[in-house]
């Protein structure tokens, strides 16, 4: 099985700004770096600056909420 690679992906002000302002920078930090490297690549391919805001939006939901990932069960994060 190959092993893949992406690059690792810059944090954009805006999401930085939006994990502070919902208090959930601990929750982004405890995922682990695929995931979050993952999440900022999905923010930052859209095009538009809507699809960016709804795909922060359900980044954010997800870790307020916890046991979810990109619309996945993830039993590692669920909140107690």
């Amino acid at each position: 099985m190959p092993n893949l690679r992406r690059d690792r992906q810059p944090m954009p002000e805006f999401v930085k700004h939006a994990l502070l302002e919902r208090g959930l920078m601990g929750a982004y930090g405890e995922r682990p770096p695929y995931q979050r490297n993952d999440y900022l690549l999905w923010i930052n391919s859209a095009k538009s600056q809507e699809t960016k805001g709804k795909r922060l939006r359900q980044m954010l939901n997800e870790l307020e909420t916890g046991g979810v990932y990109m619309n996945m069960k993830h039993p590692a994060s669920k909140k107690e």
